[in-house]
């Protein structure tokens, strides 16, 4: 799958692998205001291609989706600092850290034409999100604190276009997501988890000093990659939901008052759908009447979500602008093979 740059702009430079020199700016992380532009933090030398040697790569097993766009993923320490683990391995930053992750497509020229940059920064009064788009010469990016809708072509594998509007958050909608514990109110960094991270990853920043306190492997739950077919179609799913789904469908996430559970902890029931009427899920039911009707995909109130771009309607609400063919392929696949039903007609 392929997808072309913008109607009216067409980023040109590609993003290589070079290290610049250490230039980051550990005031610029911690201070306030935040700094206008992105070069102010040092994080890149001159363009998108140029990180700096003291960014740290690092990757997601199962990462989220957001309209098919690569991503990079880095994170900063600042000297002689290190991240710890608690007794669940979620990962804990010191201040002064930032997390930076890069939103990309294929440019035509080859290489990567980043669109915008969203940086974490672990400040002493807690995390802020911050969104940077990217000029068309791929030399600065700009804070976005409004966001932006950028026109966008998808070009599908049988060659067919589809236009979409990718979306760059704006301030609120990144603590929308990131607040993951609706009433402690603060921002957390999602997907830095044990669970979501690979073991070789883990194991070489312990190595390296950089992780302490890691718990032993065999202690923690794994997230499996959903693309991984030797594995059953419902461990996939699970990992699927909980990846794109539970930083909000958890216990004490912002969808709370849905009373819908999609992480891992999670029985296959009525907490996470199964035969459960909406609570608040307004217009977005598309006039079904159950979360999840075992068997009967079309008729399940999670997937109809999940495979609508209806702004009212889909979820998740942000991050995305397409449907994933995909993901939603593999979660119809699970819900056809779930045994039961729900004991009378669910339209």
């Amino acid at each position: 799958m392929r997808l072309l740059l913008p109607f009216l702009a067409c980023f040109t430079a590609a993003v290589a692998t070079s290290a610049a020199p250490d230039n980051v700016s550990d005031a610029a992380v911690t201070s306030t205001p935040n700094p206008s532009t992105l070069s102010d933090f040092g994080f890149f030398d001159g363009s998108a291609a140029k990180p700096s040697d003291r960014l740290i790569p690092y990757e997601l097993r199962t990462p989220l989706f957001s309209d098919y766009a690569t991503k990079q993923r880095f994170m900063y320490l600042p000297a002689g600092a290190s991240v710890t683990a608690d007794k669940d391995g979620r990962l804990i930053f010191p201040v002064g850290a930032a997390l930076i992750k890069s939103f990309g497509y294929a440019a035509a020229s080859g290489g990567l034409d980043i669109i915008e940059t969203r940086v974490l920064l672990h400040k002493a009064s807690g995390w802020v999100a911050l969104p940077y788009v990217w000029n068309e010469d791929q030399t600065e990016a700009r804070l976005t604190r409004s966001g932006a809708s950028l026109a966008l072509r998808r070009v599908r594998d049988d060659g067919g276009e589809e236009p979409f509007t990718y979306m760059v958050p704006d301030s609120n909608q990144c603590a929308g997501c990131h607040a993951t514990n609706v009433k402690a109110g603060q921002l957390q960094p999602i997907g830095l988890k044990a669970r979501h991270l690979p073991a070789e990853q883990l194991g070489a920043w312990s190595r390296a000093g950089i992780l302490q306190g890691m718990p032993l492997a065999t202690d923690l739950p794994r997230a499996i990659d959903w693309t991984d077919e030797s594995i059953d179609v419902g461990s996939r799913a699970r990992a699927y939901l909980d990846i794109n789904c539970s930083h909000c469908h958890n216990r004490s996430g912002p969808a709370d008052t849905s009373g819908l559970v999609l992480d891992l902890s999670a029985e296959p029931d009525v907490a996470m759908g199964v035969c459960k009427p909406p609570v608040a899920a307004g217009q977005g039911t598309g006039n079904r009447r159950f979360g999840i009707v075992p068997g009967r995909p079309e008729e399940s109130i999670l997937l109809y979500r999940m495979e609508s771009t209806d702004p009212g309607a889909m979820m998740p609400e942000l991050g995305r602008g397409l449907a994933h063919e995909e993901g939603n392929a593999l979660v119809r696949r699970w819900i056809s093979a779930l045994p039961g039903d729900c004991g009378v007609s669910a339209t």
